[in-house]
């Protein structure tokens, strides 16, 4: 969760990465357009390589899309893997660390809410 005084002239990026390191529970809200946004994406490898190292407690919520769009990119998040793959090159391991997140974040028992 953002903290107030990371916006108060700190580097977001380490410091948000260490909160997460800091963090016992995380929890991942994924919407249709989470994967277009590469800062969502390495936030999203963060909390999945904490959950691995240091077992962190994730918990997806699926907003409006199906855990399988998110495990094997479909619909949105084909399109949007398809275009920072267009952009950082299709064997781009920051891009394939992204897409092991997704698989993996995706195949978590989590919630799915579709209406409201």
């Amino acid at each position: 969760m953002d903290n107030e005084e990371l916006r108060k002239g700190e580097q977001i990026s380490p410091a948000l990465m260490k909160a997460i390191e800091e963090s016992r529970i995380a929890v991942i809200i994924f919407t249709e357009n989470y994967a277009s946004s590469p800062w969502c994406l390495e936030e999203l490898a963060k909390i999945m390589e904490c959950k691995e190292q240091r077992d962190l407690k994730v918990f997806p919520l699926f907003y409006k899309v199906e855990p399988r769009e998110v495990r094997t990119p479909r619909k949105s998040y084909r399109k949007a893997m398809a275009t920072h793959e267009s952009k950082f090159g299709k064997g781009s391991e920051k891009v394939k660390r992204w897409k092991k997140a997704l698989f993996d974040a995706g195949s978590l028992s989590g919630w799915e809410f579709h209406k409201g």
